[in-house]
Order: structure tokens, then sequence, then C-alpha cells
């Protein structure tokens, strides 16, 4: 990519826009024990284990696992039907994945003394270990990865940028990079995967989770929020998520506004039965939320962005 911001809208800031994701998520995330070390067998057990399987069932499994083979020693040690029985008592999918997982550890002992190699390319040259599963190591492990794209990733990528939506073979994996801070694989993918997981689900929740990207994201600005996994376009227009975001746009705009000047500012109707007292209403859910904040101050009520 010859300019890294040459796919975001012209007012973004590169800076702002990474500065903006990573503060999100390091404010508040979904909490799991592999994201908790830097041990690379840890890593790649949970990523092989998470390919097919749903994160509730893995953390069980996860820690069922390293209670019984907690090294990679002892992984390659183990009696390979010991390891698919378990595999498979746990319901984690095709049986194969454990038997590429025993190989793995066996060449890490044999071939690499027992220290994982720290490369994506020299990760694929473990058993079952494809593009993906490397680089999400060399990047959880070693902070040594490009940028993570998995199907969470697409769908923000998509929504976020208009550009991704005119081309027929989007080019993900390099607007991914771009964006991603050089030498920060470990946070930066940890925190767009959680984006993707979290705010941008298939039915997005970008008010209810405080997205950081609504300022520049093509679909909150327009209501289309199709995507690669989501064929079908949800109902926004007019909706109370539309009213929320504008409110939320005005306030990032202006900073603080009176209700009697936000009020037109989110919709061109403002009064009557969608006057001062609906937007209270929409105002009140959003401080509910922790999104804004709102102070009486010279008779009026003054809201802002919380900070």
């Amino acid at each position: 990519m010859s300019d890294q911001s040459d796919h975001l809208p012209a007012d973004a800031d590169l800076g702002r826009v990474r500065e903006a994701l990573v503060e999100w998520y390091e404010a508040g995330h979904r909490e799991f024990p592999w994201r908790r070390t830097d041990d690379a067998y840890r890593i790649l057990v949970s990523e092989v284990m998470s390919q097919q399987t749903q994160l509730s069932r893995v953390e069980e499994a996860y820690a069922d696992f390293l209670d019984r083979w907690p090294t990679v020693a002892d992984l390659a040690a183990a009696d390979r039907g010991e390891v698919v029985a378990f595999w498979s008592d746990h319901s984690l999918g095709y049986n194969n994945r454990a038997t590429y997982l025993h190989e793995a550890a066996g060449q890490v002992v044999d071939e690499y003394g027992g220290e994982f190699p720290d490369s994506p390319a020299e990760l694929e040259e473990l058993m079952g270990v494809g593009p993906y599963t490397a680089n999400a190591v060399a990047s959880f492990a070693f902070d040594n990865g490009n940028a993570v794209v998995d199907t969470n990733v697409k769908r923000v990528l998509y929504r976020a940028i208009a550009e991704i939506r005119n081309t027929e073979d989007p080019p993900y994996e390099e607007i991914a990079n771009a964006l991603m801070p050089s030498g920060e694989s470990r946070i930066w993918n940890n925190a767009i995967m959680e984006l993707g997981g979290v705010a941008c689900q298939k039915t997005p929740r970008c008010d209810e989770e405080g997205c950081p990207w609504r300022e520049w994201c093509h679909a909150y600005q327009t209501g289309d929020f199709t995507a690669p996994d989501v064929p079908t376009q949800p109902s926004f227009e007019g909706s109370r998520r539309q009213f929320r975001g504008r409110v939320v746009r005005a306030l990032g705009e202006y900073d603080e506004l009176p209700l009697s000047k936000l009020g037109p500012r989110v919709r061109v109707d403002y009064g009557g039965d969608t006057g001062e007292a609906w937007l209270r209403e929409l105002v009140a859910d959003l401080a509910d939320d922790g999104l804004v904040d709102a102070e009486e101050r010279d008779g009026e009520t003054h809201v802002r962005l919380t900070r």
C-alpha cells in the first residue's frame, strides 16, 4: 500500500484510528486465559482448539489439556491415542487436529530443542500449522507477526472502509497490515479481533459496546451493515441505533451541546413527539451505557461524550 491511510476516510488520522482501538481494548476486554500468556505452546493449543469450537467450550478444554500436558515436552512424550481421546471427549472437532498438535510438539522438541521458532515462516513448518495459525502464534507469543485476518477482522474492515465494497477481491491482508502499527502485532491483533467479536458482530452493537471507530466507519455513517458473512442489511433507517449514533457524532464534532442545539443535529424533524422529552430519553440511554455525560447548567441540560 503506497500510503497507510489510502483506504481510510479523508478526515481520518491513522494515528488516532490506531490509538482509539487500542485504548478501547485496554479499557475493558473479554478475559481469556490465552490472552494472559506469551507462552507459544499454550497459544498454539488455544489456536488449534478454537478453529471450529465455541470459545466457552474451549476455555474448559484448554485448562484440562494443560493440566494434563503442561509443557510442549509433556505433550511430545504423551501417547498419541490419549491425546486423540481427549480431543474427542471434549468435542473439539476433527481428531486429526489432535494428531497434528501432538506431531508439532514432537517437532519442537526434536528439531528446535524444545523452543518454538518465532517467525510465521518457521512456525508454518510445524505439522498442521497453516499461515493463519503460524501468524497468530508469532503475534501473540513473540509480538512478531503480521496482521491476523479472520472472519471477524474481515467483517470489521468491510464495514469500516468504503472502498473495500467496490472490489471483487478485497485486499484484506494488505489493508489490515497497513493499519497495524509496526512491531505491535500482539496488542493490535487482539484488539481488532475483539472489536469484531464484541462490537462489530453480525448484528452490530456499535453504541452499546462503544465502538472506537464510529467516527470513521462507513457502515456506521450510512447504516449499511452488510458484510461477507452478513448478506442481508439490518433495518437501520429511523431506528433508535441510528439516532444514538447521530448524538455521538454530533458531540464528537462539537464537544458539548445543550439539548436545544443537539436536537436539530440529531433529526431534521426535531420537535413534538420527537422533541426534548424524546431526546432526554435517548441521552439517558447513552449515559447509562457510559457513552455520554449530562449536566444541568444555566437552566439547560448540556451533554458531552464521556472522557
